[in-house]
C-alpha cells in the first residue's frame, strides 16, 4: 500500500496557549482523547480541552496561585493534560511526577520544586493524604474522588475548581484566558528518571517546548485522521512531547490506555494507525509474535512468505496487510507505523516489523533537549541510526579528529534552561561555548545521520585501553529467544586485578519455564558463547550472572544500571 505524504503541515505555533488556542480553531468538535471511566469509554474534544483549560487556569488564579508551580500524578486522563496546559499557560511550570516514584519521594520533588497544588489520578487517592502530610504543598486536588480520602479543605475535588473557574469567567474574570506566556519563561520542570541514581530536576521553556512540537510536526507524515494508543507513561517527557502536544498539532485523535497489561487488548479494540514506543515494548511484541508463530507451526510458512512479499515489493506489489493479515491483527489491523527511542533498537527487529507491514522510524531524545534531537524520517531512515537532527537544533560529535566516536553535543531552541538551583551541575551540562553535553557516545556519516554507540558513563575500559561499550553486547545477547534482560559491566578480578567484561541475566521465564537451574544455567552459557562468535576476542563476554527476578526500571522500561554491582 503506497503511503501519502503531508505537504499542507499545520501552522507552527509560539507557546503553549498558542497551541490550545489553534487547535480549538482548527479541530473543534473532533475527538482528541477517548479515554475509559470504569466500564465506559467516553469522548474529549478539541474544544472541551480549551474550555477545561481555561477553567482550571481561572481556577488556579482564583484560588492565588497565578504565577505558580502546579504538579500532576498518576495515570493516562484527559484532566492530567488539562492540568499540563492550565499550570504552564498561567505564569508558572507544571511539575510531572513519576508515578512509581514512593511517597517520601514525591513529596520531596514537590517541595524542590515549590509546588503549590497538585492533581491526582484514581489511583492516587489513597495515598494523598499521607503526601499530603510531607509536603509543604497547599491544595490537592483529585480528578476523580474518594470522599473516603479527602481529610479536610486542603482537598479539592477538580469538578468544584472546574465550576469554579467557570463561573469566574462567566461573571468577567479573563485574567488567565488573556495572559500570554513569556517565550524564555519556565512551562515544566521534569525530574529526570535517575537510571544513574541521582535526579535532577530540568527546567523547560515555553520555546523549547514550542519548538519541539514543530520539529516533531516537520519531522514525521501523520494526518488529522491518524489514530493512536497511548501506553507511556504521562510524566515523560517523550510521550508528552512528541506525542500530546505534537499528535494534537497534527489534530490526531489518541486512545488513553488504561493500563499496560491491557496495551494489546486496547491496540485490538481502538486499531490504533500509529504508536509511539520504547525499545522493551517492542521487543516484547516480537517475542511474542514469534513465539505464536512458532506454537502454530508456522516459522517455515511465515519465513517464506516473508521472502515471496520481499519480492513482490522489489516490483512495485505490496502483499504485506494480505500475507500477514494474523499478525496485524493483534494490533487492530491498521498499524502502519512505530516511532521508537529511548534505547537502542535491534536492526533485525526492524527489518521483520517492516517485513509485516509496520514501518519503525528510530529517533533520539533527551529530557534536556524537549526531548526531540533526531529521527529518522519517511522513506529516508538508515537501519542502525536514529535519524538526522531536527528542525532549529544542531548536532555534532566532539571528538579529536583521530577518534572515531565522540560525546553528541547539542544546541538548539530546543534545548533547556538549566536545571533548577543546581549551578554545578549546569557547568558540567554545558561546552564553555554553550553546547549541552548528552553524555551519549555516537558518531555521524556524511549524509548526517546519526548513530549511537553508547553512555559515556557506561563504558567498559579494559587493561589494554580499548573501551567497550555495554549496549552493543546487550543488542546481541537480546537476539537469543533464552535471554529476557541483561545489564552488561565491568568487574575487577580479584587475583589478576584485570576487569572482566561479565554479562548479568534475567533468562526469559517463557523459555525457561519447567526447566532447572543447572539446564537454565546451560542454556544461557550456550547463548553466550555463541554470542561471543560473532565478536572480536577483546569484546567477549568472559563471564556472567543469572538472576531470578527483573532487573528495577524506570516507568519508561529502562533498566536502572546503577542498581547493579
Amino acid at each position: 500500500m503506497k503511503k501519502l505524504i503531508n505537504n499542507n503541515k499545520p501552522a507552527k505555533i509560539n507557546n503553549l496557549k498558542e497551541l490550545i488556542d489553534f487547535n480549538a480553531a482548527d479541530y473543534g468538535d473532533r475527538p482528541l482523547y477517548f479515554y475509559k471511566r470504569g466500564k465506559d469509554v467516553l469522548e474529549f474534544t478539541y474544544k472541551m480541552m480549551k474550555e477545561a483549560v481555561e477553567s482550571l487556569g481561572t481556577a488556579f488564579y482564583e484560588l492565588g496561585l497565578k504565577g505558580k508551580n502546579i504538579a500532576v500524578v498518576g495515570d493516562a486522563d484527559p484532566y492530567y493534560m488539562v492540568t499540563y496546559y492550565a499550570a504552564a499557560n498561567g505564569g508558572g511550570a507544571i511539575v510531572p511526577l513519576d508515578k512509581e516514584l514512593d511517597n517520601d519521594t514525591i513529596a520531596s520533588f514537590m517541595d524542590i520544586a515549590e509546588v503549590s497544588l497538585i492533581v491526582y489520578t484514581p489511583s492516587f487517592n489513597e495515598r494523598m493524604p499521607e503526601i499530603a502530610s510531607k509536603t509543604k504543598a497547599s491544595f490537592f486536588v483529585p480528578i476523580v474522588p474518594d470522599t473516603g480520602f479527602m481529610p479536610d479543605d486542603s482537598f479539592i475535588p477538580l469538578d468544584t475548581l472546574l465550576e469554579k473557574g467557570k463561573t469566574a469567567i462567566g461573571n468577567g474574570n479573563k485574567d488567565f484566558i488573556s495572559f500570554v506566556p513569556e517565550r524564555d519563561s519556565v512551562a515544566s520542570m521534569i525530574f529526570t528518571s535517575g537510571t544513574t541514581g541521582t535526579s535532577k530536576c530540568v527546567m523547560l521553556s515555553q520555546h523549547n517546548l514550542a519548538s519541539c512540537c514543530n520539529a516533531c510536526v516537520d519531522a514525521t507524515n501523520f494526518f488529522p485522521y491518524n489514530t493512536f494508543v497511548s501506553v507511556l507513561p504521562m510524566n515523560h517527557s517523550y510521550e508528552v512531547s512528541t506525542g500530546h502536544l505534537a499528535l494534537s498539532r497534527y489534530g490526531a485523535c489518541t486512545f488513553l490506555n488504561d493500563s499496560i497489561k491491557n496495551a494489546l487488548k486496547n491496540f485490538a479494540y481502538f486499531k490504533p494507525t500509529s504508536l509511539l514506543l520504547v525499545p522493551l515494548f517492542v521487543e516484547t511484541i516480537h517475542k511474542r509474535i514469534w513465539k505464536e508463530i512458532d506454537r502454530k507451526g508456522m516459522r517455515k510458512k511465515v519465513n517464506f512468505a516473508i521472502k515471496l512479499s520481499n519480492m513482490l515489493r522489489k516490483i512495485g506489489i505490496d502483499k504485506r496487510r494480505v500475507f500477514f493479515k494474523d499478525i496485524l491483527a493483534a494490533f487492530g489491523g491498521n498499524l502502519e507505523t512505530i516511532i521508537c527511542g529511548g534505547a537502542p533498537l535491534s536492526k533485525q527487529l526492524i527489518i521483520d516489523f517492516e517485513a509485516f507491514g509496520i514501518d519503525i522510524y528510530e529517533g533520539y531524545g533527551i529530557t534536556e533537549c524537549s526531548p526531540l534531537v533526531s529521527v529518522n524520517r519517511f522513506g529516508k531512515k538508515k537501519y542502525g541510526s536514529v535519524g538526522t537532527k531536527v528542525l532549529d537544533c544542531d548536532v555534532k560529535i566532539d571528538k579529536s579528529p583521530e577518534e572515531e566516536t565522540g560525546e553528541i553535543i547539542v544546541k538548539g531552541d530546543n534545548v533547556m534552561l538549566g536545571y533548577y538551583k543546581n549551578p554545578e551541575a549546569n557547568k558540567e551540562a554545558f561546552t564553555e561555548d554553550g553546547w549541552f553535553r548528552t553524555g551519549d557516545i555516537g558518531y555521524m556519516d556524511s549524509d548526517g545521520y546519526i548513530f549511537i554507540t553508547g553512555r559515556k558513563k557506561n563504558v567498559i575500559i579494559l587493561s589494554n585501553g580499548k573501551n567497550v561499550f555495554p549496549e552493543e553486547l546487550e543488542e546481541h545477547l537480546s537476539h537469543k529467544p533464552v535471554i529476557g534482560e541483561s545489564v552488561v559491566i565491568g568487574r575487577k578480578d580479584e587475583k589478576s586485578g584485570e576487569t572482566v567484561i561479565t554479562a548479568v541475566i534475567y533468562p526469559n521465564p517463557e523459555e525457561t519455564e519447567g526447566k532447572s537451574d543447572a539446564e537454565i544455567y546451560d542454556l544461557v552459557k550456550q547463548a553466550v558463547d555463541e554470542t561471543n562468535k560473532s565478536l572480536p576476542t577483546f569484546k567477549h563476554i568472559l563471564g556472567f550472572e543469572i538472576r531470578k527476578t527483573e532487573f528495577e526500571k524506570t516507568t519508561t522500561k529502562k533498566i536502572k544500571r546503577f542498581l547493579i554491582k
